[in-house]
This record gives C-alpha cells, structure tokens and sequence, in this order.
C-alpha cells in the first residue's frame, strides 16, 4: 500500500534523531504490536488507520517535538499530499492526539475509535516488560535523572506539569508503567500487559534485592 510506506518513511526520517527511546524502532514495535492484537482478538478495524496511527504516535508528542503543534501543522499537511483522505487525516490525528497516559490520566483526552484503542494497548505494551525495562532507563538516562533513591518515594500526580517533572527510574514503575495493565483496551493488551507486568515485579524484586548485599 502505497500511502502506508510514505508514512513508514516521513515516521523513520522524523524520528532519526530520537534518543529517549521513542524513536522508530518504538514505532515499528507498536506496529507489529498492534497487528498481534487485531489478529489474536480477530477484530474488525480499519488496518490503514491502525497501522499508520502506530508508526506516527510520537511525532506530534512533547516528549519528542520541542514544538507539537508545528509538528502536528506538518503531518497534516503530509497526510494531505499522500492523498489521505479528509476523514483518515482526522481519524489519525485524533488518535494520535489523545492516547498518552497524561492525556487519559488528566482527563484530557477525547474517547478513541477501536483502532485507537489497538494502538493505544500497544504503545503502553512497549512500556512494559523487559523492553520497557530498557526504555524506562533509556529515557532517564537521556534526561538525567537518577536510577533510584530510598529518600524519594513515588507520587499520585495531579497535574500534567507536577508529572513531567523529573522522577526516578524506578519511581516511574509505580507512578505509571504499573498501572498500564488496567488500563487496557483490549483482551490481548490485559493478559500481555498482566504477562508484563509480573515480570517487571520480579525484576523489581532483584533489584532491592542486590542492593541488601
């Protein structure tokens, strides 16, 4: 499909320069994730809006752009000239405009399609497991904040800026990436998410762990 490969490259030639483990092997990973989903739930969705909605989910974000609505100005306009059609354009940039956490935790986000709700399931999978063990200390180590610290506990936030203010790596497990698995759309995204989950526990449990020796 045509209009599908132009995404894959706008998507790998805007996130080139991406060090904090949002970059475009993330949105190959979210692709692949969302394919898993639709095929082991058998769901009935549109696959374009699916698969182009993965790989562009972090180029309008401010984790990414210093200037997400310049950035949201330029993917429209390339949507456009690939000749999506009025409606796709809307379709993914609604998706891609409301499916972080943030948005969803701070009740910012508008309620999403079914072929939001896939890659929504999916990106929050990347957060979890050993991958999103790696990502977790990949993005810290990218902003400069400390692995973990006794001194530091993990905090309910409330505000979209009191949340993207620095934490710690492991905070992050508990102030976020544990909560993901109830989160969840779908029944692949619960179970894998649960799967997950478990798993970055029982690191978590090595971790405080190694630090008794």
């Amino acid at each position: 499909m045509e209009k599908i490969k132009c995404i894959i490259s706008y998507a790998q030639e805007n996130l080139a320069q991406e060090k904090t483990g949002h970059d475009f092997a993330h949105a190959q990973r979210t692709s692949s994730l969302a394919e898993k989903i639709i095929k082991t739930d058998g769901l009935q969705v549109d696959d374009f809006i699916v698969m182009a909605s993965a790989y562009l989910h972090d180029i309008i974000d401010d984790k990414v752009t210093s200037d997400p609505e310049k950035a949201q100005q330029k993917l429209r306009l390339f949507l456009q000239q690939i000749d999506c059609s009025s409606t796709e354009v809307e379709a993914i940039l609604t998706i891609i405009q409301n499916l972080s956490f943030s948005s969803e935790k701070f009740a910012e986000a508008k309620p999403l399609s079914l072929e939001g709700k896939i890659v929504q399931d999916a990106d929050r999978l990347e957060a979890l497991g050993a991958g999103g063990i790696l990502r977790a200390a990949y993005f810290s180590g990218a902003h400069g904040q400390t692995i973990y610290d006794p001194n530091i506990s993990p905090q309910d936030f409330h505000t979209k800026e009191d949340y993207r203010k620095p934490s710690t790596t492991i905070n992050h497990f508990y102030e976020k990436l544990f909560l993901l698995p109830e989160m969840m759309n779908t029944s692949y995204g619960k179970k894998e998410g649960i799967r997950r989950k478990t798993f970055m526990q029982e690191f978590l449990r090595e971790f405080y762990q190694e630090r008794q020796v």
